[in-house]
């Protein structure tokens, strides 16, 4: 590796401190180094294609916006968690020298992970487009109100329902927002996607995965306000009968691994508080 970018977290008090130790370790070893704020969204732009390699501070969010970037031209992240849970860190802030030095010896893996993408339509326009690692959640807004949507997979009618959002999620989201509205657990390594109602009403209230070529149409209906929200970020306003599709994305997100393959079950307990 001739290049390593160093993204820390504003918000994170000890991120900058850590981010220049990183660099100056790098500088040992006789490679460059850049450093910028996850949240510089033009200079992640400008600098994540010049690196081979992402070393990301902070939680999985920090990983998320990584992602949208490092995705495109396929560089791999090493995430160090400084956040609450990090399911998609590879080192705490104690290990990273270690497992830092063996992704630079080469003793690493490349993890790959399913991405999707995402655009809302109106009257036949396209508004916006997103790529996202986790999930996209289409809900209600301010008002405590259900809001109805109808389910079309490869333009066939699959289900409608009435309930306060729609969870779309990759295998990587099934750990979040996903598992906590009750959807299924899956595993990095699957190629598929799931849909999960949230606080269904009167309606069909289970999870449904679907495979990873299918694409996804959601019908938005409502008198209120409705929004996307791709990937934890700042939602988008939906209006009544605007329509989501999501289908898998061309480019996949590449995690940079040191520990054994098997690792994620291990992983998933020990942040559930199961592990032995």
């Amino acid at each position: 590796m001739n290049r390593i970018g160093i993204l820390h977290h504003p918000k994170v008090a000890a991120s900058q401190p850590l981010a220049a130790q990183i660099e100056q370790w790098l500088a040992a070893h006789q490679i460059a180094t850049w450093q910028a704020s996850s949240h510089d969204e033009q200079r992640l732009a400008e600098l994540v294609p010049t690196a081979d390699l992402l070393v990301v501070l902070g939680g999985d969010g920090s990983l998320l916006r990584a992602a949208r970037y490092s995705s495109v031209c396929r560089v791999p992240i090493f995430g160090i968690n400084l956040g609450r849970v990090g399911f998609l860190c590879e080192a705490q802030p104690d290990e990273w020298p270690e497992k830092l030095t063996k992704v630079l010896a080469g003793d690493s893996w490349v993890e790959n992970r399913l991405m999707l993408a995402a655009r809302i339509q109106r009257n036949d326009r396209i508004l916006h487009t997103f790529s996202v690692l986790n999930d996209v959640v289409v809900g209600r807004g301010r008002q405590a109100r259900v809001v109805r949507f109808q389910l079309h997979v490869d333009s066939d009618h699959v289900t409608d329902y009435t309930a306060d959002a729609l969870i779309v999620a990759t295998p990587t989201g099934s750990t979040a927002y996903s598992m906590a509205a009750g959807g299924p657990l899956l595993p990095p390594q699957l190629p598929n996607f799931v849909v999960v109602p949230v606080a269904p009403h009167l309606t069909f209230d289970r999870a449904i995965i679907f495979h990873e070529q299918a694409e996804i149409a959601i019908t938005v209906q409502m008198d209120h306000q409705a929004y996307l929200t791709p990937d934890g970020t700042d939602g988008i306003l939906l209006e009544n009968e605007d329509v989501v599709y999501i289908t898998k994305s061309e480019n996949d997100c590449q995690f940079a691994r040191v520990e054994s393959r098997g690792y994620f079950y291990r992983r998933l307990m020990g942040r559930l508080g199961y592990s032995r």
